[in-house]
């Protein structure tokens, strides 16, 4: 690196969005859904366990 305090070339053409123009985006975290999908799918199965409980002959 140099020690010359040297001249940068800056752009000042830029244009600044305000933040009350730019609309928030939706983040959806991995970890909610994953959980979502766990409670659904707990939710099947117990569904599924069930209705094999409800068909099964207890008369064997």
């Amino acid at each position: 690196m140099s020690t010359d305090k040297e001249q940068l070339d800056v752009d000042e053409d830029f244009v600044v969005a305000d933040a009350d123009d730019v609309e928030p985006v939706a983040v959806e975290v991995a970890k909610t859904n994953l959980s979502k999908r766990r409670t659904i799918d707990n939710l099947l199965e117990e569904r599924r366990l069930q209705r094999q409980l409800a068909d099964y002959d207890f008369d064997l």
